[in-house]
């Protein structure tokens, strides 16, 4: 593998950033855990936020729709919960370090994610997004993972081989679909630890 690869492509939400509702609902002050279960299942688990990924919704749309279907007291959250729970943005420890060295040796970066059109938003604010030399994402593609047409439209804009890249990501069903199309995988657990390990033998960083 490591004399082939060239191009490593990463997922963004649980591989560069926290995405983590429970921790923007800490962030939010909001203890009782019933009025979690309500914002978990009308925010972050609602098709309308898959909506958003896809390019249907913004958030100011969806922070419309929701208001109405959360108890008044909760109504007030919906807002940060949508459209600022990347104020600030976490990054996951130890990713920029490792896509730092791996920029130096060479390899090119690209990003492959499903979020929302506010990505254009937080991605400069993430500290290893300038070693990316190109990023896809769904909301503005309007198509999402696993879909191939996605991934299909980061080969094709940046001109890579697929045999030639490999995807981390943290969900088996992206990784099948990469896999089908020649791309080699890693699946992320949230261990940088293991990664950083992978990395060095796969990378020599």
């Amino acid at each position: 593998m490591k004399d082939k690869i060239r191009n490593i492509i990463f997922d963004m939400g649980k591989v560069l950033i926290v995405f983590d509702p429970e921790v923007f609902m800490d962030r939010a002050g909001i203890a009782d855990r019933n009025d979690r279960k309500i914002l978990r299942k009308e925010i972050y688990d609602s098709p309308l936020w898959t909506a958003m990924d896809r390019g249907d919704l913004c958030e100011q749309e969806m922070i419309r729709i929701v208001k109405p279907l959360l108890p008044e007291h909760l109504r007030s959250h919906a807002e940060y919960l949508i459209g600022g729970w990347f104020e600030p943005v976490i990054p996951i420890e130890g990713m920029e370090e490792m896509i730092r060295e791996l920029k130096a040796k060479g390899y090119g970066i690209y990003l492959l994610s499903n979020a929302s059109v506010m990505q254009k938003v937080y991605w400069p604010m993430i500290p290893c997004a300038k070693y990316f030399d190109g990023t896809v994402v769904s909301a503005d593609e309007r198509v999402m993972k696993p879909d191939e047409k996605i991934y299909k439209i980061l080969l094709e804009r940046y001109g890579l081989n697929a045999s030639e890249c490999i995807f981390i990501d943290d969900r088996e069903e992206n990784l099948n679909t990469a896999e089908r199309l020649g791309i080699c995988t890693y699946l992320f657990d949230g261990d940088v630890r293991k990664l950083r390990e992978f990395a060095g033998k796969v990378f020599g960083i």
